[in-house]
């Protein structure tokens, strides 16, 4: 399979129509005709049906175009980053963390290190899930995680970066967005949203407020419904300071409580890159400066 069949096969698969995908793609029909063609006996199945006034796509080729269409872009962005790499790098440094916001001083710390390491390049990449495992095959160089997700992992290196504690979630309008700290009584009454992925800590003291009997709870997939919810006034969340985007979209109030989060970023104990290690240097920097930023 070539990436010229790939292209082919999305192309009809988005106009249905050999004659146009081929004009579209500055191709000859019959040499897009024959690419399909053999592309269809590489893999075993039909993936069009031909009539008259056009092409179908059977329900093997329904499935087999989804999967292509996400292995098209994903070579896509191999092939830019690998560009961007040639044009001025030449090393680089992949840090993985569940969302853009738990290290608020990335951004900050990129910049730094570029002044100091102009020819390493810092990739960061997002998955809300996972991001360990991910790690832990040597897909990144560093991951972001919590302290309790690296007890007795072997083979890494763990960089204590920052405490984060509890805050409640609540609209700006709400009453409580006023308090400047949130104590179980002022949660009576009210639902709170739960589930979603928590980590321990924050599963723990949800579990308390609920086993109260005064506190209604309504489950929530992942982080993003849950503030989807409160923002539409369904009900208030407690979540992780590290969490916070600072936008102001929402009210984040800190919650009584003695649990928190300590967070992390891990590397693998064989690299010792000097590289590595500035950068390093400069994000728990970052974070020891910060001692009255709310996390």
């Amino acid at each position: 399979m070539t990436t010229k069949q790939i292209d082919y096969c999305i192309e009809v698969a988005r106009t249905l129509n050999f004659s146009r995908a081929a004009d579209n793609l500055f191709v000859s029909q019959p040499t897009f005709s024959y690419q399909i063609k053999l592309l269809e006996e590489e893999v075993g199945f039909t993936i069009f049906e031909r009539n008259g006034k056009g092409a179908a796509l059977t329900p093997a080729g329904a499935q087999f175009v989804s999967f292509l269409t996400g292995m098209r872009q994903d070579l896509k962005r191999a092939i830019e980053q690998g560009q961007n790499f040639n044009a001025k790098y030449k090393d680089s440094l992949s840090i993985c963390m569940m969302v853009r916001q738990a290290l608020y001083f990335l951004p900050e710390a990129m910049k730094l290190f570029e002044e100091v390491c102009p020819n390493v390049q810092v990739v960061p990449s997002f998955r809300y899930e996972n991001s360990m495992e991910t790690f832990l095959q040597n897909e990144t160089d560093i991951v972001f995680a919590l302290k309790e997700q690296t007890r007795q992992v072997a083979g890494i290196q763990v960089h204590d970066l920052f405490e984060s504690r509890i805050y409640l979630i609540t609209g700006c309008d709400d009453p409580l967005a006023g308090k400047n700290l949130i104590h179980e009584e002022d949660l009576y009454g009210r639902t709170l949203m739960v589930g979603g992925g928590s980590p321990l800590a924050l599963r723990t003291v949800q579990h308390r407020l609920i086993s109260s009997g005064r506190i209604d709870y309504f489950n929530s997939a992942d982080h993003d419904t849950t503030l989807t919810n409160v923002a539409a006034g369904r009900g208030v969340c407690l979540a992780p300071g590290f969490l916070n985007d600072h936008s102001g979209q929402f009210a984040w109030i800190p919650f009584d409580c003695k649990e928190s989060f300590l967070c992390v970023v891990c590397t693998h104990k064989e690299d010792q890159r000097e590289s590595l290690k500035t950068f390093l240097d400069i994000l728990k920097k970052l974070y020891r400066d910060a001692v009255a930023f709310p996390l």
